[in-house]
């Protein structure tokens, strides 16, 4: 064999070696596994709950509709808020620096400003609900007199925020551990209610207007429901820390992002269609009013013990595991936002970010910790500020960057791009439009 010869095998080795390397990256892992549960369990929150309600009570026709377009609303907006996400220059860069990035200064500060108030109530909400469903299970299931709601609002909020600081192998394996029994507890339920499914929502006339009217109203709940934005920032930079090539990363983080919807599409759907097939369209409606979980009602029609004792059981594993994807949102939005500020100010002094970390914790874990003791009434601040502001960061400003910056524009589809930006301006304006009728 020629030197020439030798030579130019000698230069395929290390190619052949990087794609070797990027094809054992790209396989599965149990850290992967992890994420995709973050993301689902950052999904899967008390929303959950009301939604076979709220979408069940128009018929089954609007419930089949709104199964179908979901996979694509939900996978398609986040994975452009991920690649979002990773078109920062910055290997460091997470959500608030690439919105200054590339929609400056002034942009940057309202956008990262909105981010956190799209978050932080929410974490708010959990920190409160988490504390009464604790409360209500040692009395009513345990008949124990449950301590101080004070201390033991202290120690749930404490422990989840332990477990965020801990490294991301230890989060990563609480996630583990609160997912699991979540997604069996809803796939049981929803197996458990097959023999008692009727056809009595099939009778239902069939309403084009009253229809259309169900999925508008019912659009900012399913997204809610099948959110984990707050999660995909710090998803983003795990795997841009982890993955030096650019398409490997954005192969690897769709592929999770692809099993995560395909994951909330099976256990959220399946058990929306089972327990809508279980109840009459006339309890729907009466549920609908009185605005109670569809466990709740479950539990009140056969007298079942059953659901009452796991009713709480889902709530707590939901917004535990919820309370992880929402944290990071927040506590990122936050520290965010300060550094903007920091920055606007021109205070000529470095920013300590030891020192800010370590109080943006301090700040979430005691206004949490006030929430959760005080039982602040939050809901009408979440339902005001979270969903037209998660719409918006979600649907519409990912689609934006991407006509707007260069760096952007090989992701453009703009028939994809279009039905994802028509999804956040229904959801906005279905919300606005729920709200003017109640």
């Amino acid at each position: 064999m020629s030197d020439s010869s030798v030579d130019s095998l000698e230069s395929l080795k290390p190619m052949k070696d990087k794609e070797l390397d990027q094809a054992a990256e790209v396989r599965w892992t149990s850290r992967d596994t992890g994420w995709m549960l973050n993301l689902f369990g950052t999904a899967i929150g008390a929303g959950v709950l009301y939604l076979p309600i709220t979408a069940g009570s128009g018929g089954i026709w609007p419930l089949i509709i709104m199964s179908v377009l979901a996979g694509p609303m939900v996978w398609l907006a986040h994975r452009n808020l991920v690649r979002f996400c990773l078109s920062s220059s910055s290997q460091e860069g997470n959500i608030t620096t690439t919105v200054r990035e590339h929609f400056g200064e002034r942009t940057g500060r309202i956008l990262t400003l909105a981010y956190f108030l799209s978050v932080y109530p929410i974490l708010l909400l959990y920190a409160i609900g988490i504390t009464n469903v604790v409360i209500s299970y040692l009395e009513y299931q345990l008949q124990i007199m449950p301590p101080d709601r004070g201390l033991l609002s202290l120690g749930l909020v404490s422990m989840l925020v332990l477990a965020m600081h801990t490294g991301e192998a230890w989060m990563l394996r609480a996630v583990k551990i609160m997912v699991y029994p979540l997604v069996f507890t809803l796939v049981a339920v929803s197996i458990y209610l097959i023999p008692q499914w009727n056809g009595a929502v099939f009778d239902q006339p069939v309403n084009l207007k009253d229809s259309l009217l169900v999925l508008f109203i019912t659009t900012p709940l399913l997204i809610f429901s099948f959110n984990h934005s707050p999660a995909c920032s710090a998803f983003a930079h795990a795997y841009r820390v982890r993955f030096s090539d650019a398409g490997t990363c954005h192969k690897k983080t769709g592929q999770i992002l692809k099993r995560t919807t395909l994951l909330l599409l099976a256990v959220i759907l399946l058990f929306v269609f089972s327990c809508v097939l279980s109840l009459t369209p006339q309890e729907l409606l009466q549920a609908r009013e009185e605005n109670v979980p569809v466990l709740s009602v479950l539990a009140y029609r056969s007298d079942n013990t059953i659901f009452s004792i796991i009713a709480p059981v889902i709530a707590f594993l939901a917004i535990a595991s919820s309370f992880f994807g929402v944290y990071l949102g927040a506590l990122e939005g936050l520290q965010g936002f300060i550094t903007q500020q920091w920055v606007r100010h021109n205070i000529h002094r470095p920013l300590p970010h030891g020192a800010l970390h370590r109080g943006c914790i301090l700040f979430i874990l005691m206004t949490c910790w006030g929430a959760g003791y005080a039982n602040w009434d939050v809901i009408n601040m979440v339902e005001m500020l979270v969903v037209p502001v998660l719409a918006t960061i979600l649907y519409l400003m990912p689609v934006y960057a991407f006509y707007r910056v260069n760096s952007l524009k090989l992701f453009r589809n703009p028939a994809l791009d279009a039905f994802i930006f028509l999804v956040g301006v229904i959801a906005i304006t279905g919300f606005l439009f729920s709200q003017l009728l109640s």
